[in-house]
Parts: structure tokens; C-alpha cells; sequence
């Protein structure tokens, strides 16, 4: 395998259909630094790339932990005996096209990049800037690594929301302009809860084969579908009053309430989990107003569009809240 062909092939399997739940914070940081004096666009392009590379080494690690754990064929297995459960991840090792050794090297050669970018970044601004680098390796580690194995105790889905969330806005913004505001300490707290909804989202549609796998996501952590939609409202929801309180108090501009019209896309997902739990087999088809869902018709073959159409509209919620408030801060 040439190494064009090596790069791509560990690109796609470290799945960047995902990237946009960290590049998108991360760009919409960028965007609403670009009036502070220490302003460098370098520093903005290094760090996300940097978020970028280490969100591709954590897919990779967390591939690398899961199998290492129990392999991932046992997704396989449980659609045999019956249950409803996604198929496909980490076929690169199950059909033989990569080994276990192969995996870590990728996964570190990724969060070498980053650790390499995340370096020029700490020269120019400083030890906070290394704070940010060591706390985002050991929780993207920490995942589904031991010894704290995050992802098998609940604590997955906040750990997401964090990493991507306040710790990605709040370290690309300091590296792109040196400081901090409430501005960006807001904002990035809605943004976190819709990147852990992706991934809460996640846990509830694959609740049945992580529960017969011992997997404690927070979805099985509450067991009972009552608490787990209390859950998803809280999540879905609390981004507007996050965003409401900061406008009636002054601390945003009253023109972030644009924001809202997003509204119905969180409404339309927590309406389709709502009917997931309560009659799974009911379909549902992709609508103009939810945003982009390539591949539909591919996803209809293979059995995976009650997955797909919540997982993406999930996806798209978050990248459309992102652009709005990224064009008010570019028009502002």
C-alpha cells in the first residue's frame, strides 16, 4: 500500500463523517475572536487542525480500546440473535485489512500531529495552552482506555460534550487570540451539550447491544426509558435557555436569538427518539429542512436508516447552531 493510499485508508477509517461535531466549534471559536487585538489566523489554522487530528486519533483509540475489550463483532452476533443492533465498526480489523498494532501506530501518529501543533500553539501563548493539550489527551484517552474507561461508566457522553465542547471553543479560542471572554464561555456551554447530544443519541439507539455488553453508557446507566428522555430533553433544550439568559442579561447580543430557529430540528429529534422507544419500527424519511444526509438510499440497504436519520439530524442540529452564530459574528 502506497502511502497516499495508507493515509487515506486510515483517514477513513478513523471516521470523519464525525469531524464536524469538532471542527465546527472549533471554527465558530475562531470566528468570534476575530476582533480581539492578539488576533493570528496562523495560530487559528494550527489549532484546528490540532482539534482536528486529535479528534481523528480518539475515534482510532477508541476502535483500539473497544476491541482490545471484547471486539466489536458483537454487534454481528446480536443482530443473529435477534436484536437490533448496528453492524460495521472497525471492519478494517475484523476482515483482516489492518492489525491490532497497526491501529495504535495510526492513532498515535494522529495524536502526534496534534501534539506537534498544539507545540507551535504553546510557544506562541503559553502554559495554558499546555493545560488544555494534556487534559484533552488523557480524556480522549480516558475514553474508552483504562484504567478509567469513561465510556463504560456512564460517563462517555459528558466527556464528549467537554472535550469538544467548552475545552475545544475555550483552547482554540485563548490560541487564536490570548485571552478569554464570557462571550466565548457561553456560547461554548450550548455548543457542548449539542455535541454530548450526538453522541447521548448514540447510547440510546445502541442501548440493547451496549447493555448485553456490559457497556455503561449513560443510556444504560438509567436504564428506564423515562429518565433517559428527561435526559434528552434536558440536553436538547437547555442550549436556548443557556442562550436566552445570556441575551436577557446582556451578555450576548440580542440578535444570537436567530439562534432559536433551530428550534424545530431539536424538536423533530427528540419527537423521532420519543417514537423510537415507544415503537421502534416506525420509519421515518429525511426532509429538506433537516439538513444533509448523503448516502440515504445506502443506508435504506442496509438496514442502518433508524440509525442514521437520528444520528444525523443530531449531527445537523449542532453544525446548523454553529454556522448561524458563526455568520452573526462574521456580519457583527
Amino acid at each position: 500500500m502506497g502511502m497516499m493510499a495508507l493515509i487515506k485508508f486510515w483517514f477513513f477509517n478513523a471516521r470523519p463523517r464525525a469531524l464536524p461535531q469538532s471542527l465546527l466549534p472549533a471554527l465558530l471559536a475562531v470566528c468570534l475572536a476575530k476582533d480581539a487585538p492578539g488576533f493570528s489566523i496562523y495560530l487559528a489554522c494550527a489549532a484546528v487542525l490540532g482539534v482536528l487530528c486529535a479528534h481523528l486519533s480518539a475515534n482510532l483509540f477508541d476502535d483500539y480500546f473497544d476491541y482490545r475489550k471484547c471486539r466489536t463483532d458483537y454487534r454481528d452476533t446480536l443482530k443473529h440473535e435477534g436484536f437490533r443492533a448496528r453492524i460495521g465498526k472497525c471492519l478494517y480489523l475484523t476482515s483482516g485489512q489492518a492489525t491490532l498494532g497497526q491501529l495504535l501506530a495510526a492513532a498515535l501518529v494522529f495524536m502526534g500531529l496534534a501534539f506537534i501543533l498544539g507545540s507551535v500553539i504553546l510557544y506562541f501563548r503559553g502554559g495554558v495552552i499546555l493545560g488544555v493539550m494534556i487534559a484533552t489527551a488523557i480524556l480522549c484517552i480516558s475514553y474508552s482506555g483504562p484504567p478509567l474507561r469513561l465510556s463504560y461508566r456512564g460517563l462517555g457522553e459528558l466527556a464528549i460534550g467537554l472535550i469538544f465542547g467548552p475545552m475545544n471553543m475555550l483552547g482554540t479560542y485563548y490560541a487564536t487570540c490570548g485571552e478569554m471572554n464570557r462571550t466565548i464561555t457561553l456560547i461554548s456551554i450550548p455548543i457542548g451539550l449539542l455535541v454530548m447530544n450526538i453522541v447521548y443519541v448514540h447510547s440510546m439507539l445502541d442501548f440493547v447491544p451496549d447493555k448485553k455488553l456490559g457497556k455503561q453508557t449513560l443510556a444504560v446507566l438509567l436504564d428506564r426509558t423515562t429518565a433517559m428522555l428527561a435526559v434528552l430533553f434536558l440536553v436538547l433544550f437547555l442550549p436556548y435557555l443557556v442562550i436566552g439568559y445570556g441575551i436577557f442579561y446582556g451578555h450576548l447580543p440580542r440578535f444570537y436569538g436567530i439562534s432559536l430557529f433551530t428550534l424545530p430540528m431539536a424538536s423533530a429529534l427528540f419527537y423521532m427518539m420519543l417514537t423510537y422507544v415507544r415503537v421502534p419500527d416506525r420509519k421515518f424519511s429525511p426532509k429538506p429542512w433537516m439538513g444533509p444526509m448523503p448516502g440515504w438510499q445506502r443506508f435504506e440497504a442496509m438496514g442502518i436508516d433508524w440509525f442514521m436519520i437520528r444520528w444525523m439530524l443530531a449531527r445537523n442540529l449542532l453544525s446548523l447552531l454553529c454556522l448561524i452564530i458563526m455568520a452573526l459574528s462574521l456580519l457583527a
